[in-house]
């Protein structure tokens, strides 16, 4: 009797476990996604997606807004650093795939994405300690989001940033109602409709990275991050600044739209995306004149709703405008052309979206409006 027991014992004990590694061996597989560590005194988050880019899925944001939360309140941990791995991306964006099929099932995944992503932007830029982002290779979308509310955005000569949203009927969401309407002039403005790509030191020139530094540089730069103890915002901006100081690479170069400030600030400043238009197609200039073909390809829903997003981010803080894109992304996920966007770009690739309504005129003011309503019990809560 004793021996049948004591085997069923361990029989039980056997199959628990193995159903231990097999969940450890799952949670694995689900946190290799994101790789959360200490090294010396710091919190470091790599995104390890190389072959999507490191884009941003449900899981990451799952992984990374705890540990955050942690790190936060750890006396041992000083500083929080985040990059990216493959050498080509920081974050090209967010899951859109995933968001797309789950929108048009009408999935949870349409509001749990969005929201969970927008709490963990607003818990990057209300950090209480160091938040450092080596936005090394492309930076997009919710890469954007991951790094732009922090105190320090470290740059290189490989760096790509754009937000590119207005192309697949979206908006420059993840704060961009926040950041983008406070970089100088109407650049922000003129980013947020065309989604043009700057590069390299110009991240910095425009104010979306606080630091360039070359990438030669930037194992070094993250050892002296990481060495650092009970460091005051004071002491990073330092280490920041000696390493920038370093970086020689391109700086005789002019910014690439240096020539274009002062047109883009006069272009641009108007009361619609109409008058934008307007001003771009009487200009003549060949700056003007490809602006106003680039702009003709965008969803005309996508760039009134972006165009209002930054009038009234303007004058809002982040929690405000976080709550508003999020009505604005479920608003998105109602319509049409997000998904029309996504076919045309990212799925079929045939770059010819048919666009629901074609053209800025029949985007009507109810429909705006109820976009940028309130969705009641379901509005975003931070």
């Amino acid at each position: 009797m004793y021996l049948t027991v004591l085997k069923s014992a361990l029989r039980q004990r056997s199959v628990y476990r193995v159903q231990r590694i097999q969940g450890h061996m799952m949670s694995s597989k689900a946190s290799s996604e994101v790789l959360l560590e200490r090294v010396g005194n710091a919190g470091v988050i790599t995104l390890n997606r190389p072959k999507a880019l490191n884009a941003l899925n449900l899981n990451m944001i799952r992984h990374i807004y705890p540990q955050l939360k942690k790190w936060e309140e750890d006396s041992e941990t000083d500083i929080v650093i985040i990059k990216g791995v493959g050498g080509k991306a920081f974050c090209a964006g967010g899951d859109i795939r995933a968001v797309t099929d789950a929108g048009k099932a009408g999935g949870p995944l349409a509001q749990d994405f969005f929201r969970e992503e927008y709490i963990l932007n607003n818990t990057i830029g209300t950090y209480k300690k160091p938040y450092v982002a080596l936005i090394d290779g492309i930076t997009m979308g919710g890469g954007v989001g991951l790094s732009v509310h922090g105190q320090f955005r470290v740059a290189t000569e490989k760096t790509v940033f754009a937000m590119p949203e207005t192309a697949i009927g979206l908006f420059p969401d993840v704060g961009g109602g926040f950041f983008l309407p406070r970089l100088r002039g109407k650049m922000g403005l003129f980013l947020a409709l065309t989604g043009f790509r700057l590069k390299g030191r110009d991240v910095q020139r425009v104010g979306v990275a606080t630091h360039f530094v070359q990438l030669d540089k930037v194992v070094a730069l993250e050892k002296d991050l990481e060495d650092l103890t009970s460091p005051s915002v004071r002491d990073v901006a330092d280490v920041l600044n000696s390493y920038q100081e370093q970086s020689t690479l391109d700086a005789e170069k002019p910014f690439v739209l240096q020539e274009h400030v002062q047109a883009i600030d006069r272009l641009f400043d108007a009361r619609s995306v109409e008058r934008i238009l307007e001003n771009l197609q009487k200009d003549g200039s060949a700056f003007a004149q490809k602006q106003a073909e680039i702009l003709s390809k965008m969803s005309p829903t996508s760039l009134k709703l972006t165009f209002r997003q930054l009038q009234l981010g303007a004058s809002l803080n982040l929690q405000e405008v976080l709550m508003m894109e999020y009505r604005l992304s479920q608003a998105c996920m109602r319509g049409h052309d997000f998904y029309e966007g996504v076919r045309a770009v990212l799925i079929d690739k045939d770059q010819s979206p048919k666009w629901k309504p074609s053209n800025l005129a029949e985007v009507t003011e109810q429909y705006m409006d109820e976009s940028f309503s309130s969705l009641g019990d379901k509005d975003l809560k931070l």
